[in-house]
């Protein structure tokens, strides 16, 4: 049986002289993310991406299970090919989907005829297709209206293609083809979530962590590698930077009001975030921040939180609420590893009564102390990076 997948691309397909762009970047994404479950031909047409395996060793399972984690397309078909005709179509489908058959009650085929030069209209290919099934399977009468099974044919240009319910894929845009952005990535559940989301616009990901050892444990650190690691299938190969923040922390300890300390922080992070950013070529800064969520997170906070920096700061998660977020980190995997109870550096000297409306001009001089550009430089001197994999 050749078995196949077919790839249907999402709003890509409303790209007009640039299109073909963002269906290279595809087909590159689909190529890196099947590479390591078998040889496949991986090609684009009529707004399709089609992997066809090179051989037998080719684990079909798993490439249709990744190919539902890759961004672009909005829906996931595993198909058999056969030639295009009524017979044909017939024997494939009868084969093929002989355990729908065996378990459905009533089925129907729906088909679609992309190659017009094909002499049958979609509806004579259901009705023979059809009517040679009800033959083959007697116990299972045909139902136009609420079939058990729905045995869909697509008509193409090159074969024709057999398949049961298709699958949603991921959507969004194709990872890699709307720039690059530094990622803060904590330990808590909304940073992972905003990741995902600015990875499924098509914006290729350097996350960054902010470690304060011995404040936090070697546990919190292993906790938002594999959060890393969780958002790889997703997301593509990254490096997660992981940005010694003690020194730093103690200094604001030491030297700034109390209640001041996060802001000083969140400072420092789109500080150090935009010289990685630079060094990197990226356009813009993603952060887990939901409006009114904790005190930083205020309207005039984030002001403050943002104006050293010149990089865009995005937020996906800014209006959105706590339980949306949730549901989405349950559905990406992310949830359980989240909410394990190792602290990260956002939970070190939390303020006891932290200012939730700062004016610039006070938290300015509230951080004067402090020798900000050696600061940085120390901090981005001691990175550790570590190569984050499917």
């Amino acid at each position: 049986m050749n078995d196949i997948l077919l790839l249907k691309q999402g709003e890509i397909v409303l790209k007009g002289l640039n299109r073909r762009i963002f269906e290279d970047k595809l087909v590159s994404n689909v190529k890196r993310r099947l590479a390591h479950v078998g040889s496949f031909r991986v090609y684009a047409s009529q707004s399709t991406v089609y992997v066809e395996p090179v051989d037998d060793s080719a684990d079909m399972d798993a490439a249709f299970e990744a190919a539902k984690q890759i961004f672009g397309f909005v829906v996931v078909v595993r198909a058999a090919a056969c030639e295009k005709d009524p017979e044909a179509i017939f024997e494939t489908a009868r084969t093929y989907l002989a355990e729908d058959f065996a378990k459905a009650r009533s089925f129907k085929v729906e088909s679609k005829r992309s190659d017009k030069s094909f002499p049958m209209t979609s509806i004579d290919v259901s009705r023979e297709v059809g009517g040679l099934l009800s033959d083959a399977f007697p116990d299972v009468p045909v139902d136009l209206h609420h079939p058990d099974l729905v045995v869909n044919v697509e008509i193409r240009e090159s074969a024709a293609y057999v398949h049961s319910v298709p699958e949603l894929g991921a959507g969004g845009m194709p990872v890699g083809s709307c720039g690059s952005a530094v990622s803060m990535l904590s330990g808590g559940i909304d940073s992972p979530v905003s990741t995902w989301m600015a990875a499924k616009r098509g914006v290729h990901i350097i996350p960054v962590h902010f470690f304060s050892f011995p404040y936090t444990s070697q546990l919190a650190k292993d906790k938002v590698v594999e959060l890393a690691r969780l958002l790889a299938p997703w997301c593509g190969r990254m490096t997660l930077e992981v940005v010694p923040f003690t020194h730093i922390q103690e200094e604001i300890r030491d030297k700034c009001p109390e209640e001041y300390f996060t802001i000083i922080m969140r400072r420092f992070m789109t500080r150090i975030c935009e010289r990685i950013a630079t060094d990197n070529s990226c356009g813009a800064i993603i952060t887990g921040e939901s409006l009114g969520q904790v005190a930083s997170q205020t309207m005039q906070a984030m002001a403050v939180t943002q104006e050293p920096v010149k990089t865009p700061i995005l937020r996906p998660l800014v209006c959105m609420d706590k339980r949306d977020i949730i549901e989405i980190a349950r559905k990406i995997g992310t949830f359980e590893t989240s909410i394990l109870p190792y602290e990260d550096c956002c939970t070190v000297f939390t303020p006891r009564h932290p200012r939730t409306r700062p004016r610039l001009s006070d938290v300015v001089e509230a951080e004067r102390p402090l020798d900000i550009p050696a600061l940085c430089d120390e901090a981005l001197a001691n990175i550790e990076r570590i190569p984050i994999r499917y």
